[in-house]
């Protein structure tokens, strides 16, 4: 690597790890104020428990950090020089813009490689760890994730109101069954009642006494005309699962938390002739699983394909026209990960083939990157 390659791989190296640690810690402080800052202000989690949480979020973050880090980064520095016309100087002396490329591409493969590795293993893992310590939160003080005077939506299916909370008893609470469109189909009013974590089935189990009931109808739930007492009992219990708090990591693993090895082990499994599962479900978790190993597999490349797109548009003669493209640059990557969720929609259609489609958005990036270079290279 000669003097300019080093040059400009140093000035890349250095701003996309800056632009990297930067999306980084505004993705992980968003998902600290929407997924925990409330516990631990509400005392349902520990500081020390916040702090480790926190921690668990960096190969999460990480993984959508490198991409955007990787555009920023260069658009910065080839913005930076050639608005100091040193593109200028170097490509009036012979030199190509792919010769001049060449250290940002092969830091840009370096970045292929680490994104595939965080998305293929430190990512599943550490979401898999943060899950269970969100869980442990709940089973060491099941009862701080009941909060006196607040609509209590934690739990899927159930609204729930405790009027106070004296120790471990709980007073007037109310609760409402939910129907699959969020819609009332059942409610109660019970003076009294305690709540306990059932480690064997990882659920909390609320038990009520002296509860009045109300049914709605179920076509109607929503016409107060059509609503019937169903009467009182003395004593009831209602389980609260913790699908919205723990996403399901104590019963089920998501596709999507299991690392490369345990995708492939997977989908072996799902293609042996005396696998147990009847053919529809397993046609589906057959896609899901592919689904979700192209997808991780396309993310990563989209380093590279982010790359290939910001080296043309940072090649400009002007700080306002690189400002243009920074934030040009920005909008195209929100455009990536919008069709990529979008492609995510079509598991359910596997005639579809959505797992191939995920590699859509890394070919028009690196199409349209190509494209730019071409023209970018012809330019005087």
């Amino acid at each position: 690597m000669n003097l300019i390659h080093r040059h400009i791989f140093a000035n890349v190296v250095l701003t996309c790890g800056a632009a990297v640690g930067l999306f980084a810690f505004v993705l992980m402080l968003a998902n600290a104020m929407k997924d925990l800052l409330g516990y631990m202000l509400q005392g349902q989690i520990e500081v020390d428990t916040f702090v480790r949480l926190i921690g668990l979020l960096v190969p999460f973050v990480v993984s959508y950090a490198l991409p955007m880090g990787m555009l920023t980064g260069i658009l910065l520095v080839l913005g930076r020089m050639s608005s100091d016309r040193e593109i200028t100087a170097l490509r009036s002396s012979g030199l190509s813009v792919a010769w001049l490329s060449a250290p940002i591409l092969a830091f840009a493969l370096l970045g292929v490689t680490l994104a595939a590795f965080v998305n293929f293993q430190f990512m599943p893992t550490a979401r898999l760890a943060y899950q269970r310590e969100l869980a442990g939160a709940v089973q060491h003080n099941p009862l701080s994730f009941i909060v006196p005077k607040t609509f209590i939506r934690d739990f899927p299916g159930v609204i729930i109101y405790v009027g106070a909370k004296q120790a471990d008893l709980l007073k007037d609470i109310w609760i409402w069954e939910l129907d699959k469109q969020k819609r009332v189909i059942n409610s109660g009013r019970a003076a009294t009642g305690w709540v306990r974590y059932d480690e064997s089935k990882s659920k909390l189990v609320l038990s009520l006494d002296y509860l009045q009931a109300e049914v709605h109808d179920r076509k109607d739930p929503e016409d107060p005309a059509k609503t019937r007492s169903g009467g009182s009992t003395d004593h009831a219990t209602f389980d609260l699962l913790l699908d919205k708090l723990t996403g399901q990591q104590t019963v089920k693993v998501k596709t999507k938390w299991l690392t490369f090895p345990q995708l492939v082990a997977e989908w072996h499994r799902l293609n042996r002739p005396d696998a147990a599962v009847p053919e529809a479900e397993r046609t589906q978790q057959l896609m899901r699983v592919q689904i979700t190993i192209h997808e991780k597999f396309a993310m990563a490349f989209s380093v590279l394909s982010f790359a290939l797109v910001a080296i043309p548009l940072g090649i400009k003669v002007s700080r306002k026209e690189t400002s243009a493209n920074l934030g040009l640059g920005l909008l195209l990557a929100l455009g990536y990960y919008f069709v990529t969720i979008a492609v995510g929609w079509f598991d359910n259609y596997p005639a579809l083939r959505p797992d191939l489609l995920m590699w859509l958005p890394n070919l028009v990036f690196q199409s349209l990157g190509l494209w730019m270079f071409h023209k970018v290279d012809r330019a005087p």
